[in-house]
């Protein structure tokens, strides 16, 4: 009797031990496919980064922050916890008024963007560059290193602009540091180190001085601006710089197509990075654009004051156009810090 209790007490059991053992070998299994998965792709990312380098310019190689792609991620990550920390760090802060510095930074950027577009431009005339195709010379030629360089500078300001979120937050304007802006500062750091460390030259050079001469209105609006309320008067172009980042990336898009249907012997995979980047700006400016200048009344309808850096979302991904508080004012009422 005691041996058939036992004995269907095991056959009770033996089912539920059985389907605990299977699912234990499975769930097993799945885990060893999951890191097998895992570090195949890994190893393979590697391997394709190792093979990168070999058809990577050599010129550039030993230039400041191009020898690996690790200093450009390191700040781009402190960018991103400085988004993250830096509300909180101000949260129970007045704000900083910081006009000195604004004032400084701007014009120092449209001396910067100014060089830059100056240096492309005369660079690709002395090098006879086409407009329409022109393929990724790597000698050393003096013109050839002259456009590398500039092109070098370009992607530094890159990394330079994260400033002027650093600025929004220290001001307090949390409401500016918007999806577009910190997605349009943190991918052109990004991109233009792969840009600078494969093709420094070519056609790459047509894009930035574009660009460089469009930052350079740009920050010399925001310099402006950053001189007072009394500048109001000659910034009344602000909308105007918005449509002027859009024909940008209409005039990207139809240059790198262009190269595409000729068959333009300059590396096919930026061409079409660079339309398909274009198409994620035009998507957003397109929005901020009708939300700031279509969806409600403009900002000259409400009598509103001029903008100054970190405070104007006519360009460069920002979000709002925004009144520049009088500093006077503010000093009296004891509501923003001192530089």
């Amino acid at each position: 009797m005691r041996n058939t209790a036992l004995l269907l007490c095991v056959q009770e059991i033996a089912p539920d031990v059985i389907t605990r053992s299977y699912i234990s070998r499975t769930i097993i299994k799945t885990k060893g496919r999951a890191m097998e998965v895992v570090t195949h792709f890994v190893n393979d990312t590697v391997e394709f980064y190792k093979w990168s380098l070999t058809i990577a310019d050599k010129r550039v190689e030993n230039w400041p922050m191009m020898s690996s792609p690790f200093p450009t991620l390191a700040i781009s990550c402190l960018y991103l916890f400085f988004l993250w920390a830096g509300p909180r760090y101000m949260q129970d802060r007045q704000p900083y008024t910081l006009r000195r510095t604004l004032i400084v930074y701007n014009f120092s950027m449209v001396v910067l963007n100014f060089y830059i577009a100056k240096e492309l431009l005369l660079g690709s005339r002395a090098a006879g560059y086409s407009y329409l195709c022109q393929p990724v010379n790597y000698s050393n030629d003096v013109n050839e290193v002259r456009i590398a360089s500039a092109l070098w500078w370009y992607y530094i300001s890159k990394g330079v602009e994260y400033l002027d979120t650093v600025f929004f937050i220290l001001r307090k304007k949390f409401n500016q540091v918007s999806f577009l802006h910190v997605y349009h500062h943190c991918t052109m750091f990004i991109l233009w180190w792969i840009g600078i460390k494969w093709v420094p030259g070519g056609q790459a050079f047509f894009g930035a001085t574009i660009n460089s001469f469009i930052h350079v209105i740009m920050y010399g609006y925001y310099g402006l601006a950053a001189l007072g309320p009394h500048m109001q008067k000659y910034l009344w172009w602000k909308k105007y710089l918005t449509i002027i980042q859009m024909i940008q990336f209409h005039v990207t898009i139809g240059h790198a197509g262009h190269s595409l249907y000729t068959g333009c012997p300059f590396p096919f995979w930026m061409q079409w990075a660079l339309i398909g980047y274009a198409v994620t700006f035009i998507i957003l400016f397109a929005n901020f654009y009708y939300h700031a200048y279509r969806g409600k009344p403009s900002s000259s309808q409400k009598g509103a004051k001029p903008v100054a850096n970190g405070t104007s979302t006519v360009t460069n991904g920002h979000s709002k156009a925004e009144e520049v508080e009088d500093n006077g004012k503010r000093q009296k009422k004891g509501r923003a810090k001192r530089e």
